[in-house]
């Protein structure tokens, strides 16, 4: 026999199936000797009061062993002589539309400009050493793109047409941990994610499917409005290539190279807003105590906390993004002549600091204006650029002038919280996470005032609604760009076709249309079945 109970625990029973198991003895009254087996399917924890509660939704096996997995089992045939789809990006978006074609009888031929997952590890590493970024290999470009190390949050707001229980699924079925199902903000972790993603392109393998590592598109080629496949150029040998087929383009959000060359060969694209500010760092036991109200912080059976902050400052959104709890900032830019951070976590979530995003809302109609003026480049792509590239035009000064302020190199400009909002220069600096180093720097001089006096209003805001938030204990890191894409590229939102272009299928963050691993890869499985429709009707 099995029960489903709703039971409601404080964190040391929750801890163990062993604590939960005995509470349901005494308190449902179920028999020791015939309580077999307790799963856990729902788990959230309840800090709004002094006395943390952990609900949870659990299966009782009376008498009995589970005898089905707690996963869900996804086939993947055997698609190597099946009709071939072109895959760009093996992000997120990427990588479930791979997928999710062989589930549909398509071979996936994977394009990704950069590395695999663990080759991009030393790159990675080179930034804090070298103070240069691998302009094709980085925290954003490579196997598994932006998402692999830069946390591996799973929790999506996504109001889409698919399914999130099957994302948490397959990424179940390629070596994720099992709690992701039940956890109401799953987390992967940065540390086991690239095992994930390995495995997930190893069965992209055995089906048959094509991964080709530091392969670059270049170009589509095309026949009366339709694309018919791919150039490329290998970056190792400087081989060109082409590959032919339809197209999913899930490249991601910081692919600006593709942008232009949508830009310049007249594929409708248009300008998308953004958020832009900086990352802001704690000490986590900090955050614990506030968000647990209790003086001893979090205790031996809580998770780092986490939180969520949203205000409106003068007409825009001012609120916490992609919030780290035990975390890293890391250096996120992808090309020279940029500062850019991002947060990231491991598994444990067990650093001495959490960090987020703390940022302003910019639409397109912000950008270009007295405001948030642009101011352009000499010798610059930007001369040449339209008006749908002008808040990537935004991202790109920004971006640069924090690396003018951070001293051409790596080192991020960084200020005290409170001096921040009191507009004072910080003397010195907490210790941080940020491996390439931090330099003190004014921001509330030099970063906009479109930016940076409603981030002041927001914290004091944030300050009264949270004891001990706004505080000289936590730094902000600059600067934060990369939350969403800047450009969308138009689909009809039937057949998440291109407006134009037939066979093009823009797909995940990068298109405009996700925001996160978990919506990403929603995106990428119904670009993928619209992709498999397009081709039976042909």
């Amino acid at each position: 026999m099995i029960e489903e109970y709703q039971i409601r625990v404080l964190p040391q029973v929750a801890y163990s199936e062993a604590n939960i198991a005995q509470y349901l003895i005494e308190e449902k009254g179920l028999d020791a000797q015939s309580l077999t087996h307790v799963r856990v399917l729902r788990h959230s924890i309840d800090a709004r009061q002094r006395t943390i509660y952990v609900n949870l939704k659990v299966r009782a096996y009376i008498n009995e062993m589970p005898q089905e997995d707690e996963f869900t089992h996804t086939d993947y045939p055997d698609v190597s002589e099946k009709t071939s789809v072109i895959v760009v990006g093996e992000g997120p978006g990427g990588l479930f539309a791979a997928l999710r074609l062989i589930e549909l009888g398509f071979k996936p031929v994977i394009l990704e400009r950069g590395k695999d997952v663990h080759s991009r590890k030393v790159d990675m590493a080179q930034i804090s050493r070298t103070q240069e970024v691998n302009p094709e290999s980085n925290y954003s470009f490579g196997e598994g793109g932006a998402g692999a190390y830069s946390d591996g949050k799973l929790y999506t707001r996504s109001k889409k047409r698919g399914s999130v229980e099957k994302i948490l699924n397959v990424f179940c079925q390629h070596g994720a941990p099992l709690s992701i199902l039940a956890d109401a903000h799953p987390h992967i972790g940065t540390d086991k994610l690239p095992r994930v993603i390995e495995n997930m392109r190893n069965t992209i393998l055995k089906s048959g499917g094509e991964v080709h590592f530091q392969t670059k598109m270049t170009g589509f080629q095309l026949e009366q409005n339709r694309i018919v496949g791919v150039e490329a150029v290998h970056l190792q040998t400087n081989a060109e290539e082409v590959y032919r087929g339809p197209v999913i383009l899930a490249t991601g959000h910081s692919a600006r190279d593709v942008y232009r060359y949508l830009d310049r060969t007249g594929v409708e694209i248009e300008a998308k807003g953004i958020a832009a500010g900086v990352r802001l760092e704690h000490p986590s036991q900090l955050i614990d105590r506030i968000q647990y109200h209790n003086k001893a912080g979090r205790g031996e059976y809580l998770p780092a906390a986490e939180y969520s902050f949203v205000t409106q400052v003068k007409g825009r959104g001012v609120y916490s993004f992609c919030m780290c709890p035990g975390g890293f900032v890391i250096p996120a830019a992808t090309g020279p002549e940029q500062i850019v951070v991002n947060g990231m976590s491991p598994s444990n979530r067990g650093t001495a600091w959490s960090n987020s995003g703390m940022v302003v809302e910019i639409s397109p109609e912000d950008v270009g204006t007295k405001d948030l003026p642009l101011v352009p480049q000499t010798g610059k792509d930007d001369d040449h650029d339209s008006d749908a590239l002008k808040v990537m035009l935004f991202q790109e000064q920004l971006e640069r002038m924090c690396w003018q302020q951070g001293n051409r190199k790596q080192t991020a400009p960084a200020q005290r919280m409170a001096d921040f909002v009191n507009g004072r220069l910080s003397y010195d600096l907490p210790k941080s996470s940020y491996s390439p180093g931090l330099i003190s720097s004014p921001l509330h001089f030099w970063l906009p005032p479109f930016i940076g006096e409603r981030l002041q209003e927001g914290f004091k805001f944030f300050g009264k609604h949270a004891h001990g938030f706004l505080t000289n204990d936590a730094a902000l890191i600059a600067v934060e760009t990369r939350t969403s894409a800047p450009v969308r590229i138009i689909r009809d939102r039937e057949t998440l076709q291109h407006i134009r272009v037939k066979g093009l299928f823009p797909c995940g963050e990068g298109a405009g249309y996700a925001g996160g691993i978990a919506s990403a890869g929603i995106d990428g499985e119904r670009s993928a079945d619209s992709c498999a429709a397009y081709m039976k009707a042909l």
